[in-house]
């Protein structure tokens, strides 16, 4: 199967990134969000990012009109009937997905492949609510798409070899490198990295360092390119902590408890770098 037209539900900082490197590649976007106007100024932001791609020398200015001439905004999921893939990449929120791919099962052809860029939830559970769980599969982008090369693929149990095979050449002709996953809680990347955050919010909460020094003690004592404060604060706490929630709750495992501290920081609406505020302050810009 050859995917020629994807869909994008959600045009916030994954969607938006998903939908930049695929129109990069030649590949026509449809993005959508909660409405016509979010869409709109998701599609904005990556023109912009286009134009700086120009201004650096990274991109020719015929190769960005032609990316942006791909990218289409829709009013609502109505638009997606044409794509022959449609990725959701909305709030780490099974609900919401649940209601989205719901829809979209209405809306797309029966051949179209439904995938969402879930960072935990489980695949097989989300695709059993859909008529086409052969359909359905996991693919899991990295913060910031543009950047970033690895791409997630989780299949559920019900995930077909085709399926996978034209995943996995999309991922592929986006740029990206894959790694398959079990659909289990967490996957790879986050069963590995969301404890270890967890970790240094109760080296935090136990007055083991201050934030700068925890950061700085990871950062060059393991020589990672930001600490894991920072990291979270650039992810978002409140997605460490859903995410930190299904690991818990899906292995039954108290080693995956989320730390009291990240739980307080969300309830006081300190989410990182996107609410001005985290494990550092982002006030001032």
């Amino acid at each position: 199967m050859t995917i020629e037209t994807i869909g994008v539900v959600g045009a916030g900082q994954m969607g938006a990134g998903i939908a930049n490197v695929a129109a990069a590649v030649g590949i026509r976007v449809l993005l959508a969000d909660a409405d016509l106007s979010r869409a709109e100024a998701g599609r904005a932001g990556i023109l912009k990012r286009y134009a700086r791609a120009v201004t650096k020398g990274r991109m020719s200015q015929e190769d960005a009109d032609a990316a942006a001439e791909r990218i289409t905004a829709v009013a609502d999921l109505t638009g997606m009937a044409s794509a022959d893939l449609v990725v959701e990449a909305v709030s780490e929120n099974e609900g919401l997905k649940d209601k989205i791919f719901r829809q979209l099962d209405e809306v797309c052809g029966p051949n179209a492949i439904l995938a969402s860029n879930t960072s935990s939830i489980p695949i097989t559970r989300m695709g059993a609510k859909t008529s086409r769980p052969d359909r359905f599969i996991g693919m899991h982008f990295m913060n910031p798409v543009p950047v970033m090369k690895l791409v997630e693929v989780i299949r559920g149990l019900a995930t077909s070899d085709e399926t996978y095979e034209a995943v996995k050449a999309l991922a592929e002709r986006m740029g990206k490198t894959t790694v398959v996953s079990r659909d289990m809680p967490g996957f790879i990347v986050n069963r590995i990295l969301m404890p270890m955050i967890n970790e240094a919010v109760v080296a935090l909460y136990e007055g083991i360092g201050n934030a700068k020094d925890i950061d700085a003690a990871m950062k060059l004592g393991t020589n990672q390119p930001m600490g894991p404060l920072t990291l979270a604060d650039f992810i978002g706490l409140d997605t460490c902590l859903a995410i930190m929630e299904v690991l818990h709750q899906g292995t039954g495992d108290s080693k995956y408890r989320p730390c009291p501290l990240l739980r307080q920081y969300v309830e006081a609406g300190w989410l990182g770098r996107k609410s001005g505020r985290g494990f550092h302050d982002y006030s001032e810009g």
